[in-house]
């Protein structure tokens, strides 16, 4: 017989009434691993005193080894200025002589009096002319020393003295990552995989390909005990014979996530219709046409799998549903509309392309935490794009009238890991026309999220009677104000599938 267990005396959101609203009720029973009405004599009660719970969060793009080395390595996010960074990182590489590679991240000029990014030289002289790897808040871009550089040299996006970005970028990361042990990395995963279901996520995106990470870290994350992980590998392929190749190597659940149609308005490598206000000679950059976007998804397609991409800029929205539209051609709308492709980040969209995602079926997996971090009118994205075309970034409440699906992540380690941190920014959003209400916004980040998966069963992410018993317990007895005067709920518990995963301890 199948253990039960009742919760009680609780605020139970359930995400499962009409239309998705807020239903709440009291106590609810867990068995077998799903959600249960109420029974008379459970084996187990758990009194939750007031608390509140919520369906587990789903996170549906993450990088598990790189925020490993930012929670454990050497945060940036918070220097002032050049002179900071620079300090930060000789007192990192005296603390720690050994690394075979000093790896930061966080860096993000558009916040410093100097205005500049930190050049080769002074980095090499800080630590000594050791290999060092300092990303940028996008990870689009990094300041790397000469033994990091000299590979890419001549590669696109390559400088002598300045920041990489683009070919030249990757380069040097596949340097960086190469670096890392076998064990380092299974303990960075480890630590990034704890943090995250200590924050009530049940699921996590891992966003793979081999620009972002590789195989071997991809299959090492996989056998890690902890949330959920859904691999996603970001490789473009022309059939579907090659689709399903890549399938079978990397074990990914689809040829998604990091694709790159282009790169990030921070480091001005994504693809702009129009030039880059503080930077007139470029609009940024594609790396896939629109016939290559066509050609990966028609294959996906066709093998039954989900495709995706990363696409930031106006020009790379454009070059993605004209692909689309090829694909349509070729495989039909209906078998395209079945496969919910998904699209990362989507940060500039207009309505006519909207409604042609809705009716293809497109994910839409955003951050909403873009905006609380650079929108609004002082905000890096006006630097970089002008008041106008930054006021229309990440429009969520025009995505979801259109009928697209909407699933919110973090990026981590490009925002800080918290599900209802993204939650309060898209509440809050710095457009006022752009935000999200908070059943909305929450749905998104649960609900959303198996829909980003593909998940079928049309209860998952709620607490419905028949639904996944995942969920989080927080010591709150409401749901947060998100005025942003309060800080988030402290997670006490979290559960994926009736199995808990994290616990507080007492």
């Amino acid at each position: 017989m199948t253990a039960t267990t009742l919760l009680r005396n609780g605020r139970i959101v359930t995400l499962a009434g009409p239309s998705g609203t807020d239903l709440t009720v009291s106590e609810l029973t867990i068995a077998g691993g799903r959600v249960h009405r109420p029974v008379d004599r459970p084996q187990e009660i758990i009194d939750l005193a007031g608390a509140l719970v919520t369906p587990a969060f789903v996170d549906t793009h993450v990088h598990a080894t790189n925020t490993g080395l930012l929670l454990t390595g050497l945060d940036l996010t918070r220097c002032a200025s050049l002179p900071d960074l620079l300090a930060a990182v000789r007192r990192f590489a005296a603390r720690n002589p050994d690394a075979s590679v000093v790896w930061g991240h966080g860096w993000d000029e558009t916040r410093w009096p100097q205005r500049r990014p930190p050049g080769r030289a002074e980095l090499d002289e800080a630590v000594g002319g050791r290999p060092a790897y300092l990303s940028r808040i996008d990870v689009h871009s990094a300041a790397v020393t000469t033994p990091l550089a000299a590979p890419a040299a001549g590669a696109p996006g390559y400088s002598a003295s300045e920041p990489l970005t683009r070919g030249a970028h990757h380069i040097a990361r596949r340097a960086a990552l190469a670096a890392i042990t076998p064990a380092q990395r299974r303990d960075l995963q480890r630590t990034f995989l704890a943090r995250a279901a200590s924050l009530g996520i049940g699921y996590l995106h891992e966003c793979a390909g081999p620009d972002v990470s590789g195989l071997d870290d991809l299959r090492e994350l996989l056998t890690l005990d902890g949330p959920r992980v859904v691999p996603y590998w970001g490789e473009p392929v022309a059939d579907a014979e090659q689709a399903r190749s890549l399938l079978a190597a990397s074990g990914a659940h689809g040829l998604a996530g990091d694709l790159f149609c282009d790169g990030s308005i921070g480091s001005r490598t994504a693809a702009l219709h129009e030039p880059y206000r503080d930077a007139p000679d470029t609009s940024g950059h594609a790396y896939l046409d629109a016939e290559a976007i066509g050609a990966h998804v028609a294959a996906c397609t066709i093998a039954g799998v989900q495709a995706g991409f990363h696409v930031i800029g106006d020009a790379a929205t454009a070059a993605i549903v004209a692909g689309f539209s090829l694909a349509g051609r070729a495989v039909g709308a209906a078998a395209l509309a079945q496969r919910r492709h998904r699209l990362e980040h989507l940060e500039m969209i207009d309505d006519g392309q909207a409604a042609a995602l809705a009716r293809w079926r497109v994910v839409a997996s955003m951050q909403p935490c873009f905006d609380r971090c650079w929108g609004g009118p002082d905000g890096m994205y006006a630097q970089r794009l002008g008041p106008e075309r930054a006021a229309a970034m990440n429009p969520f409440a025009m995505l979801e009238r259109a009928g697209v699906q909407l699933a919110f992540s973090s990026d981590t380690p490009v925002t800080e890991l918290g599900p209802w941190l993204a939650v309060d920014a898209a509440v809050r959003h710095q457009t006022v026309s752009s935000a999200l209400t908070l059943r909305g916004a929450l749905a998104a980040h649960t609900i959303g999220g198996h829909r980003a998966a593909g998940d079928t069963d049309p209860l998952a992410g709620t607490l419905a009677p028949g639904a996944p018993a995942s969920y989080a317990i927080w010591d709150t007895d409401r749901l947060p104000a998100l005025d942003g005067t309060t800080a988030p709920p402290r997670c006490l518990r979290t559960v994926v599938d009736g199995e808990t995963i994290f616990e507080e301890a007492s």
